[in-house]
This record gives C-alpha cells, structure tokens and sequence, in this order.
C-alpha cells in the first residue's frame, strides 16, 4: 500500500482525543453513577484503563504492520476468510456507531435547541456534512481534527473548572465502598459501558501507516487517551459534586445540567450552556467524522479501491436508515449500551487476539520510526 506519511505524532494524538470526546459525553456520568453511585469516578477511571489496553494492542499492531491498515495485516495473521470476516464485521459496527451517533445528536439537538425540528433533517445535516468532508484525502482528515482540538478542550475544561464552585465535597463520599457493596454484575456492565466510549480510538489503525514516524505512535496514543480520559473523570467529579448521586439519576444529560447550573465569575455569563452546546456539536461532528472515515477506509481497503470518494455518498442512506430505526430515544441507548459492550470483542478483544498469534507466527515486526 503505497501512500505520504505526513501525519504528524500530534496530529494523531489530536485525532484520538477529538473522536473519543463525543456524543457520549452527555451521557457518561448518568451511566457511571447509575452502575456505582459516589463510586463513578473511580469506575470511569477503571474504564480509562481498560479503553487505553485496547489502544496500546491496537498501536503496537499498527506499529508492527506499519505499512497497512487492520483490515490487512488482520488478513495475514488470522488468514484470509477468518481476516475477511473479522473486517466485515468491523465495517458493520462502525456503520451501526456512525448511526448511532448522528441519532443521539439528533435526538439532543432536538430536545435541547431545535424543538419544533423534525429529528430527521438534523440527522441527516450532520451525515451529509461527515460525508462530504470524508471525500477529502487523510491529511486533510488530520489537519481538521488538529484545527478543532482546542476549540473543544479549552472551553469543556473552563466549564469544569468553573463549575466546582458549586461543589459540595460531602457528595463525593464514599468513593471505593459502592464498587464492593453494589451488585457486581451491575458494576461491571457499568465500567464496559464507559470503557465502549473510547471504541473511537479504533480510528488510530488506520492513522498509522500515514505518520511521519511511526514510532511515535505509542506517544500519540498515550497523549490522546490521557487527555481525553482526564477530561472524562473531571467532568465525573463536577457533576458529582454540583448533583449528587440521588438527583444525577434523574437527569437524562448531566452534563449539559452542569453547563446550564455553571456561570462565569461576575455574572458576565449567567448559563453556560449555550457555550456547551456549541463544543458539543463540534465534538460530536469530529467523532462522526472519524467513525465515518473508518468505515469507509475500511470498506475500501476491504475492495482493494484507490480511494474512498465513491463511498462516501453511497453509505450516507445506509447510516441514516439504520440512524432512524430505534423509535425513542430511550429505545436508542438500549441499543447502544448492548451493541457498544458487544463490540468491545472486536475492538479490544479479537487485537490481543490478533497481536499474540503475530508474535507466535513472528509476523513482520515494525519498521516504525522511518
């Protein structure tokens, strides 16, 4: 597979951190405290973890095949129709998260701003807008996320900060007790359910045989996953702090409440969740845009296409019919939470799988740092 490598370590480490902060950032704390209440923190933290070991087996793959995408060295290791399998099974998933992803924003979009909006046009104006940026080669792909990065990290992290001068410290308390005294099976499908946020980072197996130096790819990696799971386990605590465990379990988006509870030192900003919803759109396009890419890069190596500029528009009915199939929003994030744990074989999974049969067969080792 010949192509430029121009894709810088801080390039790849701002595409990790862009598509993992996303749509789910509404929803993570919900989802942490209803699995291990004043223990959530810590269990975003566990999911941290777990999210992090399947981006370091996906790097050192990347960093051992470093001229080809999973899609092709997984043809090599695991053989061909085994390989074949496992990359349609890939390009299925990433389609139903694609979906999946434009649905939620539609469905917050929709809820929260655009109340008189049909949940269809914001579903499919944000589809059209990944589809087209998708036909652009990927250092431009690259470059897009590296422009955005600041402009969703630096006010997230503002919003955060200032939002723990409304915290109430008793609200924290006990932190480790609730992940011993609640139901375990409870806790556990909890931490997979956060740990599948992270499944964006998958993006990085097809980032890598385009950087610059592929040896640096276990820093982006590690840069990419801290920032954005420090930024995971801060918004925990601030919507811990501000809400409580009891009152947290009502609120559908925790985190745009947080926004709305949060205001600038003087009043020059009563709300702040006008400026929320703004970062979070940004987010959530950067992540679409990345699962988009995926799927489509991944298709096309599957092919054995030149480019992926005729698929970006053919897929673009297919994810939004499968965008458009749960009936409620409550509907929509059973599905989710059951399909986004399931996928964590593929994600995490199948790559160790996949890393420990190379180092047994002594598969081509990396050429990285080239």
């Amino acid at each position: 597979m010949e192509q430029t490598r121009e894709i810088t370590a801080v390039q790849t480490a701002a595409i990790l951190i862009s598509t993992i902060i996303g749509v789910g950032v509404l929803n993570l704390p919900l989802i942490a405290v209803q699995a291990a209440d004043t223990g959530a923190p810590l269990l975003t933290l566990i999911a941290v973890f777990l999210g992090f070991i399947g981006l370091y087996i996906m790097t050192k793959l990347g960093m051992r095949f470093p001229d080809q995408s999973i899609i092709g060295y997984s043809q090599i290791v695991l053989g061909k129709w085994i390989g074949r399998m496992y990359g349609i099974m890939i390009i299925l998933f990433f389609t139903f998260l694609t979906a999946m992803a434009s649905r939620e924003f539609g469905e917050v979009v929709v809820a929260a701003v655009l109340k008189n909006t049909p949940i269809e046009v914001t579903v499919i104006v944000m589809l059209l807008m990944a589809a087209i940026f998708t036909r652009d080669d990927i250092n431009t792909f690259a470059y897009i996320h590296n422009f955005y990065v600041p402009a969703i990290l630096v006010p997230a992290l503002i919003i955060v900060v200032l939002s723990f001068t409304n915290a109430n410290t008793l609200y924290f308390q006990p932190i480790f007790q609730p992940l011993i005294a609640n139901n375990l099976k409870q806790v556990f499908i909890g931490t997979l359910t956060v740990t599948a946020l992270f499944q964006g980072s998958f993006i990085i197996t097809i980032i890598i045989p385009y950087m610059q130096k592929t040896g640096k790819a276990m820093k982006s990696a590690i840069w990419g996953i801290g920032i954005s799971g420090i930024l995971y386990v801060m918004i925990i605590f601030a919507t811990l702090s501000v809400f409580g465990v009891d009152e947290m379990k009502n609120l559908m988006w925790p985190t745009l409440e947080l926004a709305r509870a949060t205001s600038l030192p003087g009043n020059i900003l009563q709300r702040l969740d006008v400026v929320f919803l703004a970062i979070w759109v940004t987010a959530v396009f950067t992540t679409i845009f990345s699962s988009y890419m995926l799927t489509i890069h991944s298709l096309s190596q599957f092919f054995r296409m030149q480019g992926q500029k005729t698929l970006s528009l053919f897929l673009l009915p297919i994810v939004f019919f499968i965008a458009m199939i749960p009936h409620n929003m409550f509907q929509m994030y059973d599905v989710i939470k059951i399909v986004g744990r399931l996928g964590l074989l593929l994600t995490i999974v199948i790559p160790i799988f996949i890393f420990i049969m190379a180092i047994i067969r002594k598969l081509p080792k990396s050429k990285g740092g080239t």
